[in-house]
């Protein structure tokens, strides 16, 4: 099992599977906190934009349960039993799905929380963030500025990280292939 990758592949398998399912139940996790704060009690504003947030990590933690879901299949494919390196191209595989993962966040949910906080709360928006020590050192919110940020930023992990698992992945490949011709 070892020598054919079993090993690796199949752990990661359900690695991703449990992280899978930890995105799905992040969204009621978090109501539940929501709940047990108090966050009903708020004022009408308050309560619609802590909502609307929530919807967002709604959308982000299902695409994110089918990231994982779809990758927990693919990685059991990613190296053959008669390899000689098994290990390298299942952890590269790990980093690719991981640093997607983080992009989606980051650039979409960036994004719309930006974009949320700009709509919803305009000024009150870096009184909401630095205020309560989010970002202390924040000295204002500039929304558009963050709107138009966060997806680069979120473009940028997805782009290294693949950049990254795709030099591994061609590192294991080369010596794979020295070793059958």
């Amino acid at each position: 099992m070892i020598d054919r990758g079993q090993l690796f592949r199949k752990p990661f398998s359900w690695l991703y599977l449990l992280i899978a399912g930890l995105n799905l139940l992040l969204p009621l996790i978090l109501f539940i906190k929501l709940i047990d704060v108090g966050f009903l009690d708020a004022d009408a504003k308050s309560i619609i934009s802590i909502f609307l947030f929530w919807l967002v990590i709604v959308f982000l933690s299902w695409v994110s349960f089918q990231l994982w879901f779809d990758r927990s299949k693919k990685v059991l494919k990613v190296s053959l039993d008669e390899d000689d390196l098994v290990a390298t191209p299942v952890f590269s595989h790990f980093i690719q799905t991981f640093g997607e993962w983080l992009g989606v966040w980051v650039g979409v949910g960036g994004g719309l929380f930006a974009l949320l906080l700009t709509l919803l709360l305009g000024g009150e928006a870096y009184m909401s963030i630095s205020g309560r020590g989010i970002f202390p050192g924040l000295s204002s919110f500039d929304g558009p500025i963050f709107i138009l940020l966060m997806p680069i930023y979120g473009f940028l992990i997805i782009v290294f990280s693949r950049f990254l698992a795709e030099q591994f992945r061609a590192i294991a490949s080369i010596a794979n292939n020295t070793r059958r011709s």
